[in-house]
């Protein structure tokens, strides 16, 4: 019985030591999947501290986690974040999906909840990897089911179903990505400015709901960079849509503007920033504009303007529309670009008229730099709509 015993313990304790180095590796693993995981966010302009790292390399958790910009004291304290479905790719690591914990803040008269938000298919390349595109954080796809603030525990906004999706860079094609809020909510009655309160109040929009959608791409080689759709549409008003293509946005110039940035941030209040200044100018240069894009999509918005001064003013809503094309045109006289002024004009005679849509368009007949851009703005405003080929239409398709 005593041999028995013995034999028993010394199998446990031999167990115990066998098993010592591949617990030790496991925790090791995981460690070294959150320290990479904090250097590819520092990459990209986040600083990531924890209090403690568990679990193993298959499923861990990162407790305590806040997110920082460099330079920046104030954290966003975000609390637990659980790794699941960990295994290694190329060296680095792929991660299933990695989640966040429900968010709560309380203070006052103010609420704010948001439920936990996750990102699936989350690459973390190799410490090795030089390619400046394959060493970039990447997942798949985001969800986010609700955020909600209250104030007095009267609801003030809420948003529901925040969804994107990531198509990485590969063969030499773009990287795509989509976004999509499906409801927002916001409550204007407790605006306290009495003009802007009788404003809202006079065109019925004491609570307004939409939705939001937005698609892009972005090619890593040149840097060129297409937001292809911005809208956000609120219903019974209306939906405003911005677009824009740049040149230039490579992965080395977002390291040369984090780099400044830091450098910016980490000088002492009141310390010279010329230089910083002039290195901003260079790196303005390595960008390039190709376009850009405003619309307005109307939703009986415009009908309540019209009503809501033609009431202010004792008027019809036909005549407050005459009124404004009246104006116009010597509004427009200023800017000393009679093509773009007739151009307005009829835009706006033809919208109001009829509101459907109402868009504003850049488009130079070759890429124009940014420094180019700036160096106009300054010393002749006036000529840029001609340098940057700005058009306006309205009720076009």
């Amino acid at each position: 019985m005593t041999i028995c015993r013995s034999t028993l313990v010394k199998l446990a304790f031999s167990t115990a030591l066998l098993t010592l180095p591949l617990q030790t590796a496991l925790a090791q693993d995981a460690n070294a999947v959150a320290e990479r995981f904090r250097t590819l966010m520092t990459k990209q302009g986040v600083e990531v501290s924890w209090t403690g790292v568990s679990g193993d390399a298959d499923e861990m958790v990162i407790e305590g986690a806040a997110f920082g910009v460099p330079g920046e004291e104030d954290r966003f304290q975000v609390g637990k974040l659980t790794f699941e479905d960990v295994s290694e790719k190329d060296g680095g690591y792929r991660i299933g999906t990695i989640s966040t914990e429900p968010y709560h803040f309380n203070q006052d008269k103010l609420a704010i909840d948001v439920s936990a938000m996750t990102f699936n298919g989350v690459l973390l390349p190799a410490a090795e990897d030089t390619d400046p595109v394959k060493s970039l954080l990447m997942y798949e796809t985001t969800e986010l089911a609700s955020v909600e603030v209250k104030l007095d525990d009267k609801p003030l906004f809420s948003l529901t179903n925040l969804s994107g999706e990531i198509t990485p860079p590969s063969d030499g094609k773009p990287m795509e990505f989509t976004g999509a809020v499906e409801k927002f909510t916001a409550d204007l009655t407790v605006v306290e400015d009495p003009a802007s309160k009788a404003v809202i109040e006079g065109l019925g929009y004491q609570t307004i709901s939409g939705n939001i959608e937005m698609a892009g791409s972005w090619q890593p080689t040149d840097g060129r960079m297409a937001l292809t759709q911005n809208d956000i549409t609120i219903d019974d008003a209306g939906t405003l849509g911005f677009s824009f293509d740049i040149g230039g946005y490579t992965p080395s110039f977002m390291q040369s503007l984090q780099d400044l940035q830091k450098k910016m941030a980490d000088q002492p209040a009141g310390a010279d920033d010329s230089a910083q200044g002039l290195a901003m100018l260079g790196l303005m240069q390595q960008l390039t504009f190709h376009g850009a894009n405003i619309r307005f999509d109307d939703d009986s918005l415009t009908g309540r303007v019209l009503e809501y001064f033609a009431e202010q003013q004792g008027m019809k809503p036909e005549d407050i529309a005459n009124q404004a094309k009246a104006i116009v045109p010597f509004l427009t006289a200023q800017l000393n670009n009679p093509e773009l002024s007739g151009q307005i004009t009829a835009a706006l005679n033809t919208f109001l008229d009829d509101p459907e849509s109402l868009e504003i368009t850049a488009a130079p007949a070759s890429p124009v730099p940014f420094a180019l851009i700036a160096a106009g703005g300054m010393a002749a405003p006036l000529e840029l709509p001609k340098t940057l080929g700005v058009s306006v239409t309205a009720n076009a398709d």
